[in-house]
């Protein structure tokens, strides 16, 4: 399935569509503030089973993060987080960044793993935080690349993405062109930010 939503004026059936599909255990392709992602409801293990197949990776061992809406509910998916690192989170998010942290005991359970790290995103793109908002949780995302693949140009055009991939997943949605590059990837395990990954984010002080 492949629906055009504008980011200027969202839909709001789209997104009930959308999010009644996550629910269901199915996968969408979506737009962000960097490349296209795919993704499933994090609470559903159906749709975390069909996102690993989709990556041909086992479960257990798959690298996913998650898109928040916000802030607010980063304790059930994260320990503690220091004061500088929320500083630097609060500062950045929403942008196009993907910031590792230490996993609270709620994850390696959803994910049926002994996953000790989360990366967590917020995209500034309003189809995305509409998406997660109204699922009520986050979403387990991963970019339609491997971090070892070049990023092609049919990652920015939609049209492109439904012609590969239309028969592999449950949605696809036009958010308009998006990137070429992905989120900047910073670890914040350590108490102190590494840079893992340049991408699209720049952090300044």
């Amino acid at each position: 399935m492949f629906v055009e939503i504008n980011p200027f004026n969202i839909d709001q059936r789209l997104i009930i569509q959308a999010v009644e599909i996550l629910q269901k255990g199915g996968i969408i392709i979506f737009p962000t503030d960097t490349v296209y992602a795919i993704g499933c409801d994090l609470y559903n293990k159906k749709g975390l089973q069909k996102l690993a197949d989709f990556k041909e990776v086992k479960l257990n061992k798959a690298n996913f993060s998650i898109i928040c809406h916000d802030l607010s509910n980063l304790s059930e998916y994260t320990k503690q987080i220091e004061r500088p690192i929320f500083k630097l989170l609060k500062q950045f998010l929403p942008g196009p960044f993907t910031f590792i942290l230490d996993a609270s005991p709620n994850v390696p359970k959803l994910f049926d793993s002994n996953k000790k790290e989360i990366g967590i995103r917020i995209p500034n793109n309003e189809i995305t935080l509409a998406i997660v908002e109204k699922l009520g949780n986050p979403m387990a995302v991963t970019s339609l690349h491997n971090l070892e693949d070049e990023i092609m140009e049919y990652f920015s055009d939609p049209y492109a993405i439904f012609e590969r991939m239309d028969q592999e997943v449950d949605l696809i949605i036009d958010g308009g062109y998006g990137n070429l590059k992905g989120s900047t990837i910073i670890d914040c395990t350590t108490g102190t930010p590494v840079l893992i990954r340049e991408g699209l984010g720049v952090l300044t002080n």
